[in-house]
C-alpha cells in the first residue's frame, strides 16, 4: 500500500520521447544547406581542441586557395578576437556571429568557400548542426590518440579528420 502522497506503481507511466531536442535547429540547418547549395556556396565547419592548429591550418589553406575561390571565414571564438585578427590579416571576409548571420555578414553572394572556425573544444561543436556542407576536425599529435574514444560524437559527425603536428610523432606515444 502506498504511503500518503505517493503514486502507486501501477499508476506510473513511462513515456519515451523520440523527437530530438535539437529538431528545430536540425530543420533550420537543413534549410541552410539547401540555400547554400542553390547559391553554390561550400560551407565547412572546422572543429578541434584549443591549440590543435585550426587557425594555422586555415591560414595556410587560404594562402593556397585564395586565387581559386572567394573565401570567407566566420570566427566562433567566444573569449577573444585573437584568431579573428589572424584570419583578417589574410585578407578574407570576416564575421563572428552564428552561421546564418555570419554568412549574411560575409555578403554570401560574394563567397564560394565559407569556413566556420568553430569554438575550440570537442564537445559543444559536435552537438549542434551548423548547416555546413561538410564537417572537419583537427586532431593534433600532442593531444593524444585517445580523443576519438573520449569524444566519439565529434569524430562520428566529421567527414574528415586531419592529424596535425605530425612532426612531433617521435616524441609522443601516438598510434596513427
Amino acid at each position: 500500500q502506498a504511503n500518503k502522497g505517493e503514486i502507486p506503481v501501477d499508476e506510473v507511466r513511462i513515456l519515451e520521447i523520440k523527437q530530438s531536442v535539437f529538431a528545430n535547429n536540425d530543420q533550420r540547418a537543413e534549410l541552410l544547406r539547401r540555400e547554400l547549395k542553390e547559391k553554390r556556396i561550400f560551407l565547412l565547419n572546422l572543429m578541434s581542441s584549443p591549440g590543435s592548429g585550426k587557425t594555422t591550418t586555415l591560414t595556410r589553406t587560404i594562402e593556397r586557395l585564395r586565387d581559386e575561390f572567394k573565401i570567407g571565414v566566420m570566427e566562433a571564438d567566444i573569449d577573444s578576437d585573437v584568431d579573428a585578427r589572424t584570419i583578417a590579416a589574410t585578407g578574407v571576409n570576416l564575421d563572428a556571429d552564428m552561421t546564418r548571420q555570419g554568412l549574411d555578414g560575409l555578403a554570401a553572394g560574394d563567397v564560394e568557400l565559407a569556413v566556420l572556425e568553430n569554438v575550440g573544444n570537442l564537445v559543444c561543436p559536435a552537438e549542434f548542426d551548423t548547416g555546413a556542407v561538410k564537417n572537419a576536425a583537427i586532431l593534433s599529435v600532442p593531444e593524444g590518440d585517445d580523443k576519438p574514444l573520449k569524444y566519439p560524437l565529434m569524430f562520428q559527425i566529421c567527414d574528415v579528420v586531419l592529424i596535425n603536428k605530425t612532426d612531433v610523432l617521435p616524441y609522443f606515444d601516438f598510434d596513427m
